[in-house]
């Protein structure tokens, strides 16, 4: 079944709660509730279908300073202009491929292809085809963050999830990998 998108805008239940932020409900069959904020500063609520409106304002109106002392911290969204961009791209397929190859030799583990993409939301993927793709936006970060993607997507050619064994396997070849992920985080 599709997932419902509810767009609540500051969150008024019963005239007693108005929280400083606007937020959108995504409804599935989740068991609990949960408050997610995007890299754009969104406020996302997830919730089970059957809760109702009521619960899920109190839920947000609990988490409400939490929300924005998180919401205070990211830095506004800023569009990149089309120079940048291009800048980026070829930073990205000046360092990314170089370092791909170096750590497919060091795992023994080899993409069928690898592209240089403009995507938002992830520094990398890997396809079920072994085709692996990293973001242009990527460029923007230390050497180290860069390697831990690159670790990261190589090891899904050989583990296609998320498991213990995926992370034994990125660990094996960084110890720091924790570290590492870390550095993405900050920009």
């Amino acid at each position: 079944m599709k997932n419902i998108i509810e767009i609540l805008k500051n969150s008024l239940y019963n005239g007693l709660m108005k929280e400083n932020f606007e937020y959108s409900v995504i409804r599935s069959d989740r068991r609990t509730l949960c408050i997610e904020i995007t890299r754009e500063k969104k406020v996302i609520v997830r919730a089970p279908k059957r809760i109702s409106d009521e619960k899920i304002a109190d839920f947000v109106h609990k988490k409400a300073r939490w929300v924005e002392k998180h919401l205070s911290k990211m830095p506004s969204p800023i569009e990149k202009t089309d120079a940048e961009i291009e800048f980026l791209r070829k930073k990205a397929s000046e360092e990314i491929p170089p370092r791909v190859e170096y750590w497919s030799h060091i795992m023994g583990l080899h993409p069928l292809s690898v592209k240089i993409t403009a995507a938002k939301k992830r520094f990398g993927s890997c396809s079920f085809k072994n085709r692996i793709c990293f973001s242009l936006y990527l460029a923007e970060f230390p050497p180290e963050a860069i390697d831990y993607v690159v670790v990261h997507e190589l090891a899904h050619i050989k583990v296609k999830n998320h498991s213990a064994e995926f992370h034994a396997l990125v660990g094996k070849y960084l110890p720091d990998q924790e570290d590492r992920k870390r550095m993405l985080r900050i920009k």
